[in-house]
């Protein structure tokens, strides 16, 4: 008797769970889901990543504020052959730790080397010689370009800054100076890379579509990953006895981090 006086009341539940408003509670369920999942596997390949690559010319100054970074002391340094490692602890609780490594700057060697660590870079930091900048411009502009269009830095967008080093000589160019130019002359090698053929990793297909938003001025806001532009002195003020000017660098580590 009881068990058909609760009959009607398990049909009814019956019913009411094949309804359209369960059915819409479980997609929903699974949308929210779907959308946790990516978001975890998007962090997971985030943090994976700890690298803070230290690009730029030959004789921007990277090796010499790599050393600054680790130690805070100055040392006499020498074009680079090969990378240079080491953990960097950003914040004083020595909690938190990113992998800097410095890559060679000489022409035949830059490229190599970016494409052995440019999957694993977190961040990079592109040093700029403010003082012969203006002479090297062409050369600055070409090698960023060729990061910034790498189909790995792309997809990854690692956050950029652009360095500009050795502020500490009178004649250096200022860091608004600098974007403008880089975004001068990015804008013009877009342009005549446009019928450029496709590399055999595909990072020069398209040129200008993928650098900026076509039919504009390419400037740096347009790019996937964040830029921001330091100026800085890893030689410092007072030479070798003196401290480094690196506080606008240092701060951007940690926000990285």
């Amino acid at each position: 008797a009881m068990a058909a006086g609760l009959e009607p009341h398990l049909e009814a539940l019956r019913r009411e769970l094949h309804g359209p408003a369960v059915l819409s509670v479980l997609v929903a369920l699974i949308a929210v889901a779907i959308t946790f999942l990516i978001w975890r596997f998007v962090q997971g390949r985030r943090s994976s990543r700890k690298a803070v690559l230290l690009l730029g010319l030959c004789d921007a100054g990277k090796t010499l504020l790599f050393a600054r970074l680790l130690s805070g002391r100055y040392r006499d340094t020498q074009t680079s052959i090969t990378d240079s490692s080491a953990v960097y602890r950003v914040s004083q609780d020595k909690s938190t730790s990113v992998t800097l490594i410095d890559l060679p700057g000489h022409e035949s060697l830059r490229l190599q080397f970016l494409e052995r660590f440019k999957a694993a870079a977190r961040a990079i930091v592109f040093v700029v010689d403010s003082v012969a900048f203006q002479r090297e411009v062409k050369d600055v502009a070409e090698f960023l370009y060729q990061v910034l269009v790498d189909s790995t830095v792309l997809r990854n967008a690692p956050a950029l800054l652009i360095a500009c080093n050795k502020q500490d000589v009178t004649m250096a160019k200022s860091a608004k100076l600098i974007q403008q130019q880089l975004e001068k002359e990015l804008n013009t090698l877009r342009v005549t890379r446009s019928a450029a053929p496709t590399s055999l990793d595909g990072s020069a297909a398209g040129g200008p579509a993928l650098l900026g938003k076509k039919g504009k001025d390419f400037d740096f806001s347009q790019l996937p990953m964040k830029v921001e532009f330091v100026e800085c002195s890893a030689r410092g003020s007072k030479g070798e006895e003196g401290e480094a000017d690196l506080e606008g660098l240092e701060k951007w580590l940690v926000k990285v981090a």
